[in-house]
């Protein structure tokens, strides 16, 4: 691997790290020779997974990233126990679906407090530390392509995925001033993928694995690609990026908004899938 971040000795914090695409990057990051600090809401799940790794380099962090003071208090602990942080993964999310966008407005607010400003939080417990540092570093927020394409079915996700890309992009593009190329910033859009939030108890043959996402991940950020876009069994690239293209198309040609979806327009958007 050519980015510097990915050598025996730095240190990775990772959310959401007691399953899924979380305790998959853990496990990579940890055989590399990597110092892992994994984070969770859950302690005895997290402890559980960190055992699996088997790793001496993994700390745990019972941590509720709704909370800003659990970050910094996970930013503290890590920094005390190996220095500088030069990984950072906001992954911590949940799939509940609260409904209709007037719908259970509690539940709403629970999904964003974790999904979107559990990433805001985040990046404002390390990232100042992280600019501070000598050495590199790296920030992943995980997006999803729900939060691009916004496909009806649980808008609450949608939102908060789409809040996620926004703030990425304005944060690596702060970055880039700031930093000056030592700190960077990466969308991760997974696609399909088989994890806690699939409902199923096997994987779905159109799913990918976390550890496929995590492939992705780490090939990208070695390109200094900011878009770490992740394919799946069910869809192409070149699908992906008809749908991406026809969502920005909806603005740009005054469409009803979500037209792809849209019975008067059903058939157009076919057709340009098609290509």
């Amino acid at each position: 691997m050519d980015h510097p971040v990915f050598a025996p000795g730095r240190t990775a914090v990772i959310t959401g790290a007691a399953s899924g695409i979380g305790l998959a990057a853990a496990a990579r990051l940890a055989a590399l020779g990597m110092n892992v600090v994994m984070a969770d809401r859950r302690a005895e799940p997290l402890q559980r997974a960190a055992a699996d790794i088997g790793s001496g380099r993994v700390r745990t962090e019972a941590v509720d990233v709704a909370e800003p003071h659990d970050l910094l208090r996970l930013q503290a602990s890590a920094t005390a126990a190996f220095g500088e942080i030069n990984f950072l993964m906001n992954n911590a999310a949940i799939g509940d679906n609260p409904g209709k966008p007037w719908e259970n407005g509690d539940r709403w607010h629970t999904l964003l407090a974790i999904n979107l400003a559990g990433v805001i939080n985040g990046v404002q417990a390390f990232v100042p530390g992280m600019l501070a540092q000598s050495g590199p570093a790296v920030v992943v927020n995980t997006g999803s392509k729900q939060g691009i394409t916004l496909p009806p079915g649980n808008s609450a996700y949608n939102v908060s995925k789409a809040g996620v890309k926004a703030y990425t992009e304005l944060l690596a593009h702060e970055l880039r001033q700031a930093a000056h190329g030592r700190l960077s910033a990466h969308l991760l859009v997974p696609g399909f993928t088989f994890t806690g939030m699939t409902n199923a108890s096997e994987k779905p043959d159109g799913a990918w694995s976390a550890g496929q996402v995590v492939d992705v991940m780490i090939e990208g950020i070695d390109k200094g690609d900011f878009y770490l876009w992740c394919i799946d069994n069910e869809t192409t690239r070149a699908l992906d990026m008809r749908r991406v293209a026809w969502a920005t198309g909806d603005l740009i040609e005054n469409r009803p908004a979500l037209s792809r979806w849209h019975r008067d327009h059903a058939a157009a958007f076919a057709a340009f899938a098609k290509g």
